[in-house]
């Protein structure tokens, strides 16, 4: 008896069969992956695009306004607002979006300059901040240079010394170069001086801050709208008076450049301190209109500084 044998179409047939459900299976999957992926979750775009509203609104970048992304009361966003903004296009100007920054971002902005005339200062005056003649610090008023006596005037004198002009000449090299106000402070430590020339240590600090101002406007060309003089005596100490040391940083002047306050333009700026005031820490100087009248001298509280010994 003959056995029959299976067609080999029959099996190739088969395979074509396993492998089509195969494809069919992967083009299905194919389908539904391109269908999640155009789905859009419109509670978290919701959420997301009030977040970047509130906190562009904080910054200040975007005023504040009645408008609003309009929210479903589940969270999720409005299906006609996510088609508004799909049609938006990417192309928009951004200048038209962002106003020009003001207030704090600008004061940033003027913050940088100080600190670029800073390292610039180290770099010029690198010998004399070694030897500790000139320190810089930053203070709330702006950036201080402050010139100690060792380097710069004779025990009890007013007079600059010869030796320190080729450091003051790159202080005032640098500093011309720049719009900045500028204030002049005379300091001392707290033993008492009284000679022929000062009666008391104001007029010792207030001498010191003149000479300084005479020698920026005559020497160097200063524009005299550009500065303000100031004596503090000994009651602005940096340091302990109950050391030498302590007392040799106090014996000071302080080359002061203002930082310009951000709600205040140039002009004002300037008109204010024609009229004897200062910067915009609120502290009031002494202007030196007519070089060389004579400077009221001026102290300030300062609690935050050491009382003296």
């Amino acid at each position: 008896m003959s056995r029959k044998k299976k067609h080999p179409e029959h099996a190739n047939h088969e395979r074509w069969l396993v492998s089509y459900a195969d494809f069919i299976t992967l083009l299905f999957a194919f389908f539904v992956v391109l269908y999640s992926s155009s789905q859009v979750d419109h509670k978290k775009v919701g959420k997301l695009a009030r977040a970047i509203e509130v906190a562009f609104q904080a910054m200040g970048v975007f005023p504040a306004s009645g408008a609003s992304v309009p929210l479903q009361a589940d969270g999720e966003i409005a299906p006609g607002s996510i088609q508004m903004l799909q049609n938006v296009q990417p192309t928009a100007s951004i200048g038209r979006l962002v106003s020009p920054s003001e207030g704090e971002l600008g004061a940033a902005t003027e913050n940088g300059g100080v600190a670029n005339l800073q390292k610039e200062l180290q770099k010029a005056l690198a010998p004399e901040i070694f030897k500790k003649d000139i320190s810089l610090r930053m203070e709330p008023d702006g950036l201080v240079i402050s010139l100690r006596e060792v380097g710069f005037f004779a025990s009890g004198s007013a007079d600059l010394r010869t030796t320190a002009m080729p450091a003051f000449r790159r202080i005032a090299q640098v500093l011309l170069e720049r719009p900045y106000q500028i204030r002049i402070e005379g300091h001392t430590d707290n033993v008492a001086i009284h000679t022929a020339k000062f009666a008391s240590n104001w007029e010792l600090s207030t001498a010191r801050a003149i000479e300084v101002i005479r020698l920026l406007i005559s020497d160097m060309g200063f524009p005299p709208e550009r500065l303000s003089a100031g004596g503090y005596g000994q009651f602005h100490p940096v340091a302990s008076n109950g050391t030498e040391e302590g007392r040799s940083q106090n014996r000071r002047v302080d080359i002061v450049i203002l930082r310009p306050s951000p709600a205040v333009n140039s002009e004002t700026a300037t008109q204010a301190s024609s009229q004897g005031t200062t910067s915009g820490s609120g502290s009031p100087a002494n202007i030196v209109p007519d070089f060389p009248s004579v400077v009221e001298t001026n102290a300030k509280p300062s609690p935050s500084k050491a009382e003296p010994q």
